[in-house]
């Protein structure tokens, strides 16, 4: 039997530079915007003050495991490099901006040297800028051109949330130069009759990497002007392009590259990141050029006060009796509604698009609650502001909440990363992060959004019931004195470089001169492209041979398919959409669907139409999907001794099927009961690691025959459950699989893989640091403070057996006897 788990510093030649740092101590807010509204007189509350409120109700207090405190930090400013133009200069200034920091100078040096560059710096340290500024001046020399456009910019945002929002930002910072720069929006929601102006006479265009890929690579003739003079490149948040999607996006942007050669334009890149390791090496794998890393941060930053916070063990008992802790849902919803009793801004980051509406609909029935009994009318409006935010929303509703955000018009947000990456969300006086979001770089990025006019700030990290936030909110260490992680990804993954090849061939077609622009791997790829009809050989080149698109091979965010659209059922109303990955464990059959407030109960699930049929209702529980996992070795890449056992490294194909979902009490998680549904199986072919036990082994660690599958299981769950700590990935980017005899093994066998076909980069990390992380499997196990096992430490929520069988006390035992032959990672 086999048990399983499934996804669904600034440099230090600054002498040859014309960088000049001009002062160590400026007040804060000359390089910043205000981020009051011009309504708000109120006074910002010292966050220690906020963090003491919070901690103020009956039993709060014990709930914060640690409280850590960040310095405020001085600014060091610089000047821009002369080759700017002065009129881009006074248009700064006059936002306010009298001088740059040290690193938005040293960057833009870099972009007018015509060096490709990433700015890693922390979050509201003036990436944006730093980028801008080349790129007004660069735009204002093309102005000049005979024909107005000598010089284009292309922007590229990981969502249209951050394009919309940039573009705002452009046009403002941008309107002293007139009709010099034309900054034009261009994705899925921009309107048939503004896409040909756009093509023709923008000179600013942003758009985000789907876009590029579906609509602007393929349709190059009609973007040739545009692409003759492509100057810069900028990729915002590139920090967010890693595992499957990040490999994709690394190809499409080797395929612009590829048409912008052609039209004879060799363009800059400039990227942007959150503070990362390694920001040059990320970058340069992403872009395929080499590039010049600026990731001394020079801007002043506000105190902050982050608190770790674990919420109480309940008197209700799980699976197999297990204790349960209050949810990270229930405890988060309470902490926003007395944040917006207090008065203060506040954003959530929640993990998932349900958890998002989840807690406004708690907060938002909670303020109204108190409000009432207050009996003041003034006060019952704050349930009005509160509100969700997240993808699947229509474009007018996600526009509607940014500017209602903007305005200061809503005082509590709960969001899904959608609202993470970039954008401006002004005067935030604390964050509160439900659930750790899977990297310590998603953390910081997150937690960074409040306090962004350098005035202190609150975060609050609220741990679910999960062996990794549990870990965390007990060991601080990790999370403050680690650096942040590696981007992960591999564009030379076949799954991910084939599509790729038959766009670019569709595009122009392909030549041996453009294989070294595509990886080692392309040579090989070809032949078999050719015998799968896809691509054909003539004279010198590899042509597309097929009528429909090539584009439309793949979706470069690794969702596997068209999103199936979510309909009201009674009115034909199309609500939104979700990922077809994912539709078999969210929109199945019974499940319960939340939007923008709402309830509905999903009626009927058509697979071959992409469509789930939907129903309002107020069902007192949420479902989780529940499924059944098997796994096959293909190929062992590498194979390392770990005492008789064996750390393996290889190729694996792996069938899926969705089985059946709970029913789980609303607030306390309780399970009400369990229902069986019948879809199709999947199919993987994808990257794992896996590791072996002898029978000596087990005997050492004393696993008899009647525990081992469930030692083996509980240490397969709470491996799953820390690979984010030394991965870039989450919980749902992978799977697992363990089984007493494995076939291809003979051997008890732990698999830990990649949920993405061809694999994303996660368990080849996980392989390459497999000591350090079964260590802290085994630490996190062995510190619970459960006696025989619970959500915080060896139990899942997608468990397809039901959690069962499961043994905390061998899973210690087995890892401990396991690493004490490992070698060094």
């Amino acid at each position: 039997m086999a048990f399983n788990h499934l996804p669904a510093g600034v440099h230090d030649a600054l002498g040859p530079l014309s960088v000049t740092p001009v002062t160590h101590s400026v007040p804060m807010a000359k390089n910043h915007r205000s981020d009051r509204s011009p309504t708000d007189s109120t006074a910002r509350p010292a966050p220690r003050t906020v963090l003491d409120r919070l901690a103020s109700a009956p039993g709060r207090a014990s709930r914060i495991t640690h409280t850590e405190h960040l310095p405020p930090r001085a600014g060091r400013h610089a000047v821009w490099p002369d080759r700017i133009r002065a009129e881009v200069i006074s248009a700064v200034q006059a936002k306010g901006i009298e001088h740059p920091w040290a690193h938005q100078a040293l960057a833009a040096e870099h972009a007018l040297d015509g060096d490709s560059v990433v700015v890693a710096t922390g979050t509201a340290s003036g990436k944006s800028l730093a980028y801008l500024v080349p790129v007004l001046s660069g735009l204002l020399d093309g102005s000049e051109a005979p024909n107005g456009r000598g010089a284009t910019t292309l922007y590229l945002a990981p969502t249209k949330a951050l394009a919309a929002d940039q573009w705002r930002s452009v046009k403002e910072i941008s309107h002293p130069l007139g009709t010099a720069v034309r900054p034009a929006v261009y994705d899925g929601d921009t309107p048939v009759e503004e896409r040909e102006w756009i093509r023709q006479y923008a000179n600013y265009v942003l758009t985000n990497p789907d876009m590029l890929h579906r609509g602007i690579l393929p349709s190059h003739p009609r973007w040739s002007s545009f692409l003759k003079a492509l100057k810069y490149v900028v990729i915002d948040e590139c920090h967010t392009y890693r595992g499957v999607f990040g490999s994709h996006v690394a190809q499409v942007l080797r395929r612009l590259r590829r048409l912008c050669t052609r039209y004879g334009a060799s363009p800059v890149f400039l990227l942007a990141s959150a503070t990362a390791a390694e920001p040059s090496v990320a970058a340069s794998r992403l872009t395929g050029l080499p590039v010049v890393e600026v990731a001394d941060d020079a801007s002043p930053r506000g105190e902050l006060v982050f608190a770790l916070w674990e919420p109480p063990l309940t008197e209700l008992h799980g699976e197999k009796g297990a204790p349960v802790r209050r949810t990270a849902t229930a405890e988060t919803a309470d902490l926003l509604t007395d944040l917006v009793l207090q008065g203060v801004r506040s954003v959530v980051f929640v993990r998932s698009r349900r958890g998002a509406e989840l807690i406004s609909v708690i907060t938002q029935e909670r303020l109204a609650t108190v409000t009432s009994e207050a009996g003041t009318a003034g006060d019952r409006s704050l349930a009005r502001r509160v509100a969700a935010y997240r993808g699947g929303y229509l474009a007018e509703e996600r526009r509607a909440l940014e500017r209602a955000l903007h305005s200061g018009e809503l005082l509590g947000l709960a969001a899904t990363t959608a609202l993470e990456l970039g954008i401006d969300v002004s005067g935030l006086d604390a964050v509160v992060i439900a659930g750790y979001p899977g990297t310590r770089a998603s953390l910081w990025q997150q937690a960074g959004r409040a306090g962004r006019s350098g005035e202190g700030a609150l975060a609050v990290l609220v741990a679910r019931d999960d062996p990794l936030d549990t870990f965390l909110v007990h060991h601080p260490e990790a999370l403050f004195d680690q650096p942040v992680e590696s981007t992960v990804l591999d564009p030379d993954n076949p799954y991910v470089l084939a599509p790729h090849l038959c766009a670019a061939a569709a595009e122009i077609p392909l030549t041996d001169d453009d294989l070294p622009l595509f990886g080692p791997a392309a040579e090989d790829l070809l032949p078999q492209l050719e015998a799968a009809k896809l691509l054909r050989r003539r004279t010198k080149a590899w042509h597309w041979t097929r009528r429909e698109r090539a584009a439309d091979l793949t979706d470069i965010r690794g969702q596997g398919g068209r999103p199936v659209q979510i309909v009201e059922a009674g009115t034909g109303r199309l609500l939104g959409t979700v990922d077809a990955g994912a539709a078999h464990t969210t929109v199945h059959e019974g499940a319960v669907h939340l939007h923008q407030g709402r309830t509905y109960l999903v009626r009927e699930l058509d697979l071959d139409e992409s469509v789930a049929l939907v129903q309002e209702a107020n069902p007192p529980y949420s479902t989780v999907a529940r499924d059944t996992t098997s796994i096959s070795i293909l190929e062992t890449d590498i194979e390392v001794p770990w005492g008789d056992g064996r750390l393996c490294y290889g190729s694996v194909e792996v069938t899926n099927q969705v089985v059946s979902f709970l029913r789980r009490k609303l607030i306390t998680g309780e399970v009400l009961g369990e229902t069986k549904l019948d879809l199709p199986p999947r199919t993987l072919r994808t990257r794992a690691v896996w590791w072996t036990v002898t029978e000596d082994q087990l005997d050492a660690a004393r696993i008899n025959p009647e525990i081992l599958g469930g030692a083996l299981h509980a240490a397969e769950h709470a491996s799953i459950g820390m690979l984010p700590l030394f991965a870039t990935c989450d919980r749902w980017d992978i799977g697992g699989v363990s089984v007493p005899l494995h076939p291809d093994t003979l051997l008890p066998t732990v698999f830990v893989y990649d949920g993405h076909p061809g694999g994303a980069g996660f368990a080849e990390r996980a392989f390459h640091t497999a000591r350090s992380w079964l260590a802290a499997t085994r630490e996190a196990i062995a510190s619970c403070e459960c006696d025989a096992g619970c959500p915080s430490c060896i139990q899942s929520p997608k468990c397809g057996n039901g959690n069962d069988p499961l043994h905390k006390r061998g899973a210690v035992r087995l890892l401990t006897e396991l690493l004490r032959e490992a070698p060094a990672s």
